[in-house]
């Protein structure tokens, strides 16, 4: 039997490759395929400049010898109105880095010391070259000079032979359910792009669990609501209701009929059982990923590799009379950045604010609306306008919080870039959160609460009365918010990444000239690789570096934004999943398009990512465990505080019939809906209702109207049930936080994040290793 879950086993197919997590027939000890040679490891482009006398032109020769000087060979292929240049590294600074590595005191045992130097590996230590070459001159580097527009564009070039068995294989659209060959997008992509999609499968196939019990708790509360007594206690009341703002009317309880009956549906005791499960499920997710990962990065023999070990081999690579970059730390800087991110925390807190009061005024706004839809439902209109604005705002502050956090990397001056990229996916991932939870943070916990109570309303300025939760329950707020965020962040996104760099590309080909020159020295088609020993001449070199020019961009942000955008669904997905048990099926769903839309894009239409070599997905992973804490606290305190579950827990066992009555006829439930609701006399001279506001055209002398609180109907003071309610409450999010963590704990304990198999191949390996070192050591 396999070590790895993905293989086929005694002629049956295993559900990882029906839902495409992976597709592979991986063995101990594989090699990579022999890629044919490329024509160049490396591209640089840039304007072709007739004139020798420009700052440009002299800047680029200037950058093309510093290149040389490193025994880098360059060719220069011009074009009507482009120059590339074509770089190769020689032999002798890959068997240089083969040498560091084997010295070294980790990255021991990979592939590259067993006498193959992929075409991934040589990209990456090229690229690191390119990006630490300067101008003798002015000390110009790469980035600098692209900024200055000395050269347009870098990349690697895409192979063709790969790139199509690919395309055939994993990015098209009709592979959606088979697998991914995870080991051929490393052997292309480099480690870092192939743990980005085996994390991702991986997410999405534990996704199917999660999201079949989500769909049984909807099922669940859509078969009991029309036969639960509160509903029916709801839509058959005749309760007056006190107006919800200052220009509302009086209205009957029974209208909310069908919204209580949502409320219901995410209300209910299901929706407990669903959140701690989700609490657990997202500790299970992570323990079984450590153990997924290990198996593969056991394969590819980089288990013990380390970056920042890496990185310094590169730079003797580059500069064998390196210095070391010191480990420094200033408590000024630290200083500095913990004032800059406080100040952006409180400004995304602003922000939300400002949807708070966007919503308050644009209730009262639609009240007066000519529309009798919009006027009926002010309060709903302005929510669900609401979410829309929070979106926009989610749009624009992602870009904001990019540029800060970059900003905050560069006062910081981490060492290594393995740290800087840390650092910045910590300071992105902060604010991305608050930028998209904090007004979900609000709705959940404050929304209702600070509103105060019949004569002695809160107001903004003194003028707007601060908004109400919805008639139906809190909880409706909170899932129409994201439901409205979740729908629209996943299609929107999706769109724009398809549609995108399709429409970038066309308009790219549209621009550039599209002059044809048949080789007749060579034979080769648009999509073949060159037959080994054929030389290609310029015309088919300059075809194929126009073929990957004319893609579409990459950079370091790339994959990062890929990452970024599953980590906060992740965090949609676990956090408030009690006021949303759909979020899980969304999720899956997203995810399953996803993963071809992602692999489309990589493999057809952009250029080639650089090849990066780890072992795991980095800082993501504690990201990821911080989210699963935060989804323990949110889902205990939205169960605990904002619905209605403990209210009605406690009724049922000491204010409700059942209370003293031993007759099992007895509804438990009854005369639960009244016993929410405090009343208030309209002729009080303290509540200032205008007489317009109590009266419809069904409601007329009305001498009371009742409000959902627990609050004396002579001095609106709080009642005993209130504190005792507020003590469960409280009393449930402690247990139910201590119980959920004591569940992750033990899931944790229970699942090794390294199954036997990958440690006794380990241990194998290092034993061999010694053994070799041996042999081949001599004593005296």
């Amino acid at each position: 039997m396999s070590h790895r879950l993905g293989h086929k086993r005694h002629g049956s197919i295993d559900l990882l490759e029906v839902i495409g997590v992976v597709n592979e027939k991986g063995s101990q000890g594989y090699l990579p395929p022999v890629h044919t040679p490329l024509t160049y490891d490396y591209v640089l482009v840039a304007n072709n400049v007739h004139d020798a006398s420009s700052e440009t032109f002299k800047k680029q020769v200037a950058f093309v010898n510093a290149l040389k000087s490193k025994k880098l060979k360059i060719s220069k292929i011009p074009d009507d109105e482009k120059v590339f240049y074509g770089i190769k590294a020689p032999k002798e600074i890959f068997e240089q880095y083969r040498y560091l590595l084997k010295v070294s005191d980790a990255c021991n045992w990979s592939y590259e010391q067993q006498g193959c130097v992929p075409l991934s590996t040589r990209i990456r230590i090229v690229n690191f070259i390119l990006h630490h070459t300067c101008i003798s001159d002015t000390g110009e580097y790469l980035q600098d000079l692209m900024k200055k527009n000395v050269f347009e564009a870098e990349f690697c070039l895409h192979e063709k032979k790969e790139q199509k068995e690919l395309r055939k294989s994993w990015a098209r659209w009709t592979a959606c359910f088979q697998g991914q060959p995870i080991t051929n997008v490393r052997n292309y992509f480099g480690e870092k792009v192939a743990l980005y999609y085996l994390w991702l499968g991986w997410y999405t196939f534990l996704l199917i669990p999660a999201a079949v019990l989500g769909v049984i708790v909807f099922l669940y509360g859509l078969a009991f609501y029309n036969t639960s007594p509160l509903i029916k206690e709801v839509c058959d009341s005749n309760t007056i209701m006190c107006p919800l703002c200052d220009k509302c009317k009086v209205w009957h309880l029974s209208e909310i009929c069908d919204y209580a009956k949502v409320n219901l549906l995410f209300d209910n005791e299901g929706t407990v059982a669903f959140a701690m499960f989700m609490a657990v499920w997202a500790t299970v997710f992570l323990e079984f990923w450590k153990r997924h990962r290990a198996s593969y990065v056991c394969e590819w023999k980089v288990f013990d590799w380390s970056e920042e070990e890496e990185e310094l081999i590169m730079e003797i690579v580059n500069n064998p009379d390196c210095e070391p970059k010191q480990h420094k730390h200033s408590y000024l800087r630290s200083i500095l950045v913990m004032v800059f991110v406080t100040f952006m925390l409180v400004l995304i807190i602003g922000l939300a604010h400002a949807l708070v009061v966007f919503r308050v005024i644009a209730a009262v706004q639609l009240t007066d609306s000519s529309w009798e839809f919009v006027s009926d439902h002010a309060s709903l209109v302005a929510l669900m306008l609401g979410a829309v604005l929070h979106y926009l705002t989610i749009t624009i502050m992602t870009r904001v919080n990019r540029i800060v956090a970059i900003k905050l990397c560069d006062i910081e001056r981490v060492r290594s870039n393995a740290g800087t990229e840390r650092s910045f996916t910590v300071k992105m991932f902060t604010f991305q959160f608050f930028t998209l939870f904090s007004s979900l943070i609000y709705t959940a916990f404050f929304l209702g609460r600070i509103n105060g109570h019949p004569g002695k309303y809160t107001k903004l300025v003194g003028k707007w009365r601060l908004e109400e939760c919805h008639p139906g329950g809190c909880l409706i707020d909170l899932f129409i918010q994201m439901a409205v965020i979740m729908v629209l962040k996943q299609i929107i996104n999706n769109v724009f990444e398809i549609t995108g760099p399709w429409l970038s590309r066309w308009m790219k080909r549209r621009k550039l000239s599209r002059k044809k020159r048949r080789c007749v020295n060579c034979y080769v088609k648009e999509n073949q690789e060159p037959k080994v020993g054929m030389q290609l001449c310029d015309n088919c070199k300059l075809q194929d570096l126009q073929r990957n020019y004319r893609l579409n961009k990459v950079d370091c942000f790339s994959l990062f934004n890929e990452f970024l955008e599953m980590v906060i669904q992740f965090s949609f997905t676990t956090i408030f999943v009690a006021a949303f048990p759909l979020a899980p099926l969304l999720a899956l769903l997203n995810n399953i398009i996803e993963i071809r839309l992602d692999a489309i894009k990589m493999v057809s239409l952009e250029r080639r990512l650089v090849p990066q070599k780890t072992n795991n997905i980095g800082v993501w992973t504690t990201v990821l465990e911080a989210v699963g804490v935060l989804a323990v606290i949110a889902n205990g305190l939205v169960i605990g505080i904002s619905s209605d579950f403990i209210p009605r827990l406690v009724y049922k066992y000491y204010y409700g019939p059942c209370y003293n009555s031993t007759e099992p006829s007895v509804n438990c439930m009854s005369g639960y809906i009244n016993n929410t609701l405090s009343t208030v006399q309209v002729n009080d001279p303290g509540l200032n209702f205008h007489l317009s506001q109590l009266m419809t055209d069904e409601i007329h002398n009305v001498t009371h109207c009742s409000y959902k609180d627990y609050r004396s109907s002579e001095d609106y003071s709080l009642t005993p049930q209130f504190w005792l309610i507020l003590a469960v409450r409280l009393a449930f999010v402690i247990l139910f936080e201590h119980v959920v963590v004591i569940c992750k704990f033990i899931a944790a304990w229970f699942v090794p994040s390294s199954s036997l198999q990958v440690k006794n191949t380990r241990l194998h390996d290092k034993l061999k290793r010694l053994k070799e070192e041996l042999s081949g050591e001599t004593f005296y």
